[in-house]
């Protein structure tokens, strides 16, 4: 019965103990959030600083789409004399898209600006 005492009185003892003894673990918690907090502070302010020089310069947000197409440019006007003069010598339009280094589409509708039935 002695050790049985005993082992009651040492289990409430730490039992106290433990109420009076510091938790090392709940400090790191702590410091943890607070530097998390600050660095959720210090991206939002970043985004807003970056959307306020978007809105100065006019520029629009990224787009989230991964692909846009990108606009035609106009085509040279050598690269426009070379191919109505391969296409007045007989070459085919995959052969003249093969020279000019162009696709098809663009060769026709290079033609047909100059008006060439394609």
């Amino acid at each position: 019965m002695d050790i049985a005492l005993i082992l009651l009185i040492i289990g409430l003892l730490a039992v106290l103990a433990s109420f009076f003894v510091g938790n090392p673990t709940r400090t790191y918690e702590d410091e943890l959030e607070k530097v998390s907090v600050s660095l959720h502070q210090e991206t939002s302010n970043l985004k807003k600083r970056v959307r306020v020089l978007e809105d100065e310069l006019m520029v629009a947000p990224p787009m989230t789409e991964s692909y846009t197409a990108s606009p035609k440019k106009p085509v040279h006007a050598i690269i426009v004399n070379q191919i109505t003069s391969l296409h007045s010598q007989g070459y085919t339009m995959s052969e003249i898209a093969q020279r000019a280094s162009m696709q098809k589409d663009e060769v026709a509708a290079v033609l047909r600006s100059k008006g060439v039935r394609t």
